[in-house]
This record gives structure tokens, sequence and C-alpha cells, in this order.
């Protein structure tokens, strides 16, 4: 469904379960981040009133989801930490050309942030069946849900907003070939993308 070309290696959940702390930072900031792009969405494209509504309702969810995140972090007896900067999000954001009409670089937007949410719902699939804290497994099983929706959210607003929905396809495949060889390098760290 999701559309990936290279899985994570199930291995990864072994590495997050040495440092459960790093990984529930990593995914807080990794939910604040969505909820600032889909603000910025809003802000750069106002008068696309269908993708301000869109992005209005997600901006909360994300929130949300921040806010569910961090309370575990305390339940835990953890404070928040510091932001990381998400490489594989810089690096896969190195895929399409700078510049182009508004409307390119919106669709550009789109696929990157479907992309995105496509590999965090299958990280948080590895996640919900693997990792050994029971109550970690309900988590990200509810938060799996949320990624697939955001994930086909985001591709179907490219596909509507694009010139025309070949050549939109086309980029969307261009783009996971490019995402496939960037994980060659991934799923060695405690962190959703890494």
């Amino acid at each position: 469904m999701l559309g990936l070309k290279l899985p994570t290696d199930p291995r990864w959940v072994n590495i997050v379960e040495k440092n459960i702390h790093e990984i529930l930072t990593d995914h807080a900031f990794c939910e604040q981040k969505a909820a600032s792009t889909a603000i910025s969405l809003i802000i750069r494209y106002p008068e696309e009133s269908e993708l301000v509504k869109a992005m209005t309702d997600l901006a909360q969810e994300e929130l949300s989801h921040f806010q569910m995140v961090h309370q575990l972090i305390l339940e835990r007896g953890w404070v928040l930490g510091r932001e990381r900067k998400d490489e594989y999000v810089r690096d896969l954001q190195k895929f399409f050309p700078k510049g182009g009409s508004r409307i390119d670089q919106l669709v550009h937007q789109l696929l990157y942030a479907a992309l995105i949410e496509a590999r965090s719902c299958e990280r948080f699939r590895l996640l919900s069946e693997s990792i050994a804290d029971q109550a970690l497994q309900k988590f990200y099983r509810k938060l799996m849900i949320s990624e697939a929706h955001h994930y086909s959210l985001f591709l179907k607003l490219a596909r509507q907003y694009g010139k025309n929905e070949k050549t939109v396809n086309e980029k969307w495949k261009a783009l996971l070939e490019y995402e496939s060889q960037l994980m060659t390098k991934r799923g060695k760290k405690e962190t959703i993308h890494g």
C-alpha cells in the first residue's frame, strides 16, 4: 500500500529498544515538525481553501500526537531533550530541483510529506508488532493508522494540485526510487527515520 521500495530491516527495533528515551524524543520532534509543515503550507498557499482546511486539521492532529508522545516521556520520568536534525528529511529534500512554479513547489512539498508519512507509518508498524514494551506496541499501532491516513491525504493533494496526474505519479515513482537509495544507509539509529 505505501509503495516503499526498500523495507526497514526488522532489526532496527532492537536498536530502538536499547534507547527508548531517544526514539520518543525524536518522535516528538517529528510530530512537531509535521505540525509546522502543515502550518507553513497554510501560510504559503492561503488561496487554496481545500488545502488550508486539510492542513488546519492535520496541524491540530500532529500537535495532539506531539502532546501524547511528550506525555509518554514525562510518565517515564524523562524530559523532552533538544531537537534532533532529521538527516533523512534533509537528504530527501535534495531530490527535486529548487525553483519552478508555485504549484510545482507545492506538489513537491506534498510528495515529500507523503513519503515521510509513509516511512513513519512503516516504522510505526514495525514497532507495533515487535517492540517488547506492550504499552508502546498499542501506542504505535494507533499512530500507524494515523500516519497511513496522512500519507494518503498528501498523495491525494499532490495529484489534485499537480497539472497532470500522470506527471505527478512519475515524480512520485522517481522519489520512491531515490528514497530507497537513501534507506540503504538507514536503520542503524534509534530515530524514526534513522
